[in-house]
């Protein structure tokens, strides 16, 4: 999660791309134009070495281009594959 977290903040799109799971992500990943101003993790649930899935629950804070600031709080599931954690989702969605 913090290496894509680091990699949203310096619009490092081939790192996300490659840490997102085949099945869900898209075919091109853009950088989403804001500025990351900070990151906490909430809730960590598995993800340990040997656990095939794990979920992140974080708050990230960022600014827009309109300068306006806003908080992104979400429960990530990520999947273990091909030697990597891969993002998958944001849970229920």
């Amino acid at each position: 999660m913090r290496s894509r977290y680091t990699a949203f903040a310096l619009g490092d799109t081939d790192h996300l791309w490659r840490t997102w799971h085949p099945s869900t992500r898209p075919a091109k990943v853009m950088p989403s134009g804001n500025q990351w101003l900070g990151l906490r993790i909430v809730d960590v649930v598995d993800g340990n070495p040997g656990d095939p899935t794990g979920i992140v629950e974080f708050e990230a804070t960022f600014r827009e281009s309109n300068w306006r600031t806003r908080l992104q709080h979400e429960r990530s599931l990520f999947e273990f594959r091909a030697n990597r954690w891969m993002y998958v989702s944001a849970e229920g969605s």
